[in-house]
């Protein structure tokens, strides 16, 4: 209900929501160690032209609390692997669900967009606001809040049966840990797909995971290290042509089509 910007990119992402549905459940650390493991399934998750894989806001906001109210029932370490595991499947079948939700949502506006098409004919450019900030609310009433409550409300009796139904040692909870453990590859997988276009890019890619591993540096740690090397770049590359990537790129011509591929 804030837009795209402030509303399903932002507010929307489990690693957000994660923080508000601990604040509202009173477990902070839970909901943030949850949102955590959910938005590295998704961190590259995007919806290009309304195409949606998975709604990420249903993933925060139903996900995230059944995840936190399973994890409580089941007595798990909130920052255990087993804990993430569970919280990234829980996410998994949620955003499968949320998707309808997410299509119910767009079909419905698109009632409000002929009620637009009307008032740009009759020239009533003034009631357009009403358009984009107005009736859309309805339809996410009807297909984000109400299915949201209703089935966080319900989902913690549903997950007591699946608690009692399905014991830890079983066949099922051991597939859900198992895909649970895979499923951050397909979100990384996605973010290279994005960010890799030849296969040096690779290299600066693996420094990150290579100070992790042999300093065992955390994120923030390596994020400070990356931007110094960053900077150090930027000034070599400054001092060689006067603009960043230009001198590796004019290569004695100067073709805008080198600087592009730098």
């Amino acid at each position: 209900m804030a837009g795209q910007a402030v509303g399903n990119y932002t507010i929307g992402r489990p690693l957000v929501g994660g923080l508000v549905c601990g604040i509202v459940l009173g477990n902070i650390p839970l909901g943030i160690a949850c949102g955590v493991a959910m938005q590295l399934v998704y961190i590259a998750l995007v919806t290009p032209g309304g195409t949606v894989s998975a709604d990420v806001r249903a993933i925060s906001y139903i996900g995230i609390p059944l995840a936190m109210v399973a994890i409580s029932a089941r007595g798990m370490n909130p920052l255990g692997t087993s804990a993430a595991n569970l919280a990234k499947s829980v996410g998994t079948l949620v955003g499968t669900v949320g998707t309808v939700l997410y299509y119910s949502v767009a079909t419905m506006n698109l009632v409000w967009q002929s009620f637009g098409w009307k008032d740009v004919q009759k020239g009533r450019l003034g009631k357009l606001y009403s358009v984009n900030f107005g009736w859309p609310w309805i339809s996410h009433a009807l297909f984000s809040f109400l299915p949201a409550m209703l089935l966080t409300y319900y989902g913690a009796t549903a997950v007591t049966a699946l608690r009692n139904a399905l014991p830890m040692n079983g066949l099922a909870m051991k597939t859900l840990f198992t895909v649970g453990g895979m499923l951050p590859c397909v979100g990384i997988a996605i973010l290279l797909r994005q960010i890799v276009s030849k296969l040096v890019d690779f290299i600066p890619f693996f420094v990150g995971f290579t100070l992790a591993a042999s300093l065992h540096l955390n994120l923030v740690s390596v994020t400070v290290v990356s931007l110094l090397f960053a900077v150090i770049m930027y000034e070599v590359e400054m001092s060689r042509g006067g603009t960043p990537g230009a001198a590796l790129g004019s290569g004695g011509s100067g073709s805008n089509d080198d600087e592009e591929d730098i």
